[in-house]
């Protein structure tokens, strides 16, 4: 016989402080540090991530790589150790520190960063990007449960919205920065020096975040990994939420592997063209969409009828008529334009998809609820979406049709329009258990 303990959502996690107890000054000024200190630590993991993107011309003349040998440098050793690591790295943070988690994986991914600097043959470089995979397996999921245990749930989500923010910063500062410094002092530079700073910034992660308050007594622990997540899943809420992170990957993926090139091959603009309006606009709407978003979703929870993933639910609806529109339009700049919602609609589902995934998994799950989140997003949609746009595009090209890659990328609305009504579905379900709770019961198996 085993037992399975069956959690609904506290209301109290949900519900606004009472009136005079905002924190102080000083709590505030401390919550505000752990804030900016996780929105750097995210800005310099997506650079560690992006620099073989930006480098790859440069790493694959001077290591004389094919483009095979790229491709897996930048897309397997991600999803092996996303797929491999994340749960138990997630569970460490649940049930020890968060802040040494993270502490660790910043470390790791920045030491190999730096090693990827002296790499001279493909298995060495190999070996470095596999460590920084197994670094951020885990940097996100700890940094959701640092905040969890030290941001009070009435600012939650602008602090999700914040650390999110590091993605499209990042993402900017890499393709401008790594690309220049590349160009003048050679890509083995850029990895060490994103490597260095990389590790200053672990070790001033160590005094910023300070010691992690312990588990409320009522949390659950010592409770294995694996069960754990298949009891998340096995909750109809936490289960479509999970079914439109994957239905999300399906159509990010594809937008962002293929939006420039279909920019480029359908309407000639030139890379540079492309890179200073689409990399601006995208990085626009991703600082928008994290902050807006998290605000929002604060504004949400406080109102207390638990609705927490209607309005990215509706954007996604949206978005996805915009970029149909999009694919078939009859001027660039109106293409570029009609692709802004779908931008906004990414990065604004960053903290509503966390933040309700923490509401449904409660305290002491909050970075397991954020590794599955992230696992369903970030394997079946990145590994087959792009794959699935090249088929199509390649099939329509042998068959002298014209616009092929526009067709493929109408996996984009469409995976968007499965991503909406699964949220739709997931933000009743969370609606239902926040307005009928239950307490904690134990069932015998």
């Amino acid at each position: 016989m085993t037992e399975i303990v069956t959690r609904s959502i506290d209301p109290s996690e949900t519900r606004a402080p009472h009136a005079g107890s905002s924190p102080g000054y000083a709590t505030s000024l401390r919550m505000a540090a752990i804030c900016i200190a996780l929105l750097f630590i995210n800005v310099f993991s997506q650079i560690d991530r992006i620099l073989p993107f930006i480098l790859a011309e440069k790493i694959k003349a001077d290591l004389s790589l094919t483009d095979t040998q790229m491709g897996m440098l930048t897309g397997l050793a991600f999803a092996v150790c996303y797929a491999l690591l994340s749960l138990p790295l997630a569970r460490a943070a649940d049930r020890g520190s968060p802040r040494l988690v993270l502490v660790s994986c910043i470390l790791v991914w920045s030491v190999m960063t730096t090693l990827g600097g002296f790499a001279a043959s493909f298995m060495f470089l190999a070996l470095t990007r596999f460590g920084v995979a197994f670094g951020k397996a885990g940097a996100v999921p700890a940094g959701h449960a640092l905040i969890g245990r030290k941001i009070g749930q009435e600012r939650r989500g602008l602090a999700i919205g914040l650390f999110a923010m590091g993605i499209p910063l990042g993402t900017m500062a890499g393709f401008a920065a790594g690309g220049a410094i590349a160009d003048v002092f050679g890509w083995r530079i850029v990895l060490v020096g994103a490597g260095a700073i990389g590790i200053l910034i672990g070790l001033l992660t160590i005094l910023v975040a300070g010691p992690t308050p312990p588990l409320p007594t009522t949390a659950p622990r010592n409770e294995p990994f694996l069960r754990t997540s298949l009891e998340l899943l096995s909750s109809p809420a936490f289960r479509w939420l999970f079914a439109g992170a994957i239905f999300l990957g399906f159509a990010g993926a594809p937008f962002y592997a293929f939006s420039i090139p279909f920019l480029i091959r359908t309407y000639g603009f030139t890379a540079t063209e492309v890179g200073i309006s689409f990399g601006m606009l995208q990085g626009l709407m991703g600082i928008v969409g994290t902050l807006g978003g998290g605000r929002w979703f604060d504004h949400a929870v406080r109102s207390g009828t638990g609705r927490v993933l209607g309005p990215p639910a509706i954007l996604f609806l949206i978005a996805s008529a915009t970029t149909t529109a999009a694919l078939f339009a009859p001027a660039g700049w109106m293409s570029i334009a009609l692709f802004v919602p779908g931008m906004l609609s990414f990065s604004f589902m960053l903290p509503w998809g966390f933040g309700a995934a923490h509401l449904i998994a409660g305290q002491g799950r909050q970075a397991q609820a954020t590794s599955l989140v992230m696992i369903g997003s970030g394997l079946l949609g990145p590994a087959l979406g792009p794959l699935i746009v090249g088929i199509v595009s390649d099939a329509a090209s042998a068959a002298d049709i014209s616009n092929g890659l526009g067709l493929g990328l109408l996996i984009v609305p469409f995976s968007a329009v499965l991503a909406g009504v699964a949220l739709l579905i997931a933000n009743q379900r969370i609606g239902v258990l926040l307005r009928q709770p239950r307490p904690q019961t134990a069932v015998a198996g």
